[in-house]
């Protein structure tokens, strides 16, 4: 069949990108599902800063590729293997596809699933295939979803079932920045009730990281970005404090008012610099958390007595260490009874054709979750 998609053929265009159009909007073939792949209807897909690093070229990724890893849609067709999903059941995309099988996978840590990170590296579904063409060549799939799209064929695997009463551009952002974000506080670091905590950068992921420090009834949530009109949203959503990391003093006022530093500093912005503010305010003992995905090249330096002598703990945390098939489930319940207000994250909705000026709206800052709907 014929599905119109974005498609990017070379990255690191410069910008605007409203004018160089890196993302070219397009018809292309789409294969039918195999035996354990899933024909979804795409509804809504959320703009990420994962999209926007293979655009700038920040995470090298294999061309051409069609874009888009955080999406919702209705289920058209499935494969012969696929016996829990049927046409027009409503699902959400996961950008790792979990095998089952793996070690990670096997101990509790599906985000890591080794299977599926070969996948994604390589443009291609969990086994291998690729279902996208354009004329002779082939089209990679990005994350496994390639969601900036009217179809997309999915492994079963990268895909949740949701209650069809969900609005698609809702339900997109379960698939990754609620994930990611909530995830990177309840999961990763499971922390104990009453801790302080500093959130640096506020795009969906960020203030997806606020919304989860107030489920675990953090004492002190400091919110931390270069957008005033950020920071103003992450005091409605439950912030205790803000700080523009622009000032100068930033790294002094956030260990005044949390005494010393905080229990726990979350890096949601991808930049190096948000590393070295979130570690220099991390307390003694305390545990810094990075989700944000940087250049491979750049590289981030601390003082290496400062881990022994201050018992410090840096961890990462990729898809908010969540199980997808648990998790997206159990935030939509937590979302429905208001306590997970992910809906306050929709910046703009916009169609497919808008998506390049709107990638310069996430390069700026100047948005926190855009969603193309389909």
């Amino acid at each position: 069949m014929k599905t119109k998609a974005a498609v990017l053929n070379e990255m690191n265009l410069p910008r605007p990108y409203a004018q160089s159009r890196p993302l070219q909007i397009v018809e292309v073939d789409l294969d039918p599902p195999g035996p354990h792949e899933v024909l979804v209807r795409m509804r809504a897909a959320g703009l990420c800063h994962s999209d926007l690093s293979v655009i700038n070229g920040d995470r090298p990724r294999p061309l051409p590729m069609a874009l888009g890893h955080e999406g919702a849609g209705e289920v058209v067709d499935v494969g012969a293997q696929v016996r829990d999903l049927r046409a027009g059941d409503h699902v959400v995309a996961a950008f790792v596809p979990c095998c089952g099988t793996c070690e990670p996978c096997n101990t509790g840590r599906p985000a890591l699933c080794e299977p599926g990170f070969r996948a994604n590296s390589a443009g291609t579904l969990l086994r291998g295939d690729r279902r996208l063409r354009q004329g002779s060549g082939a089209v990679h799939h990005h994350l496994g979803v390639s969601a900036f799209a009217e179809f997309a064929v999915i492994a079963r695997e990268s895909l949740v079932k949701v209650d069809d009463s969900l609005p698609f551009d809702e339900a997109a952002v379960f698939g990754c920045a609620v994930m990611t974000g909530v995830g990177a506080v309840t999961n990763t670091v499971q922390p104990s009730p009453g801790s302080s905590m500093a959130i640096v950068g506020l795009g969906g992921v960020g203030l997806s990281a606020l919304l989860g420090a107030r489920l675990a009834d953090a004492s002190m949530i400091i919110a931390v970005d270069l957008s005033d009109e950020k920071l103003k949203l992450a005091r409605e959503l439950g912030a205790t404090h803000t700080i523009n990391a622009a000032a100068a003093d930033a790294v002094e006022q956030i260990r005044e008012l949390s005494h010393g530093g905080v229990h726990y500093a979350f890096e949601m912005a991808g930049a190096v610099k948000a590393m070295e503010l979130s570690y220099r305010v991390t307390r003694r003992g305390g545990t810094t958390v990075s989700a944000g995905l940087s250049n491979p090249q750049h590289l981030f330096s601390i003082p290496h007595v400062s881990i022994v002598a201050e018992e410090r703990t840096i961890k990462g945390s990729y898809l908010g260490s969540c199980d997808p098939a648990r998790d997206i489930p159990r935030y939509i319940q937590m979302y429905r009874q208001g306590r997970l207000p992910v809906d306050k994250l929709l910046s703009e909705h916009l169609p497919l054709e808008d998506i390049n000026a709107a990638f310069d709206r996430l390069a700026d800052g100047r948005t926190v979750r855009q969603v193309v709907t389909l």
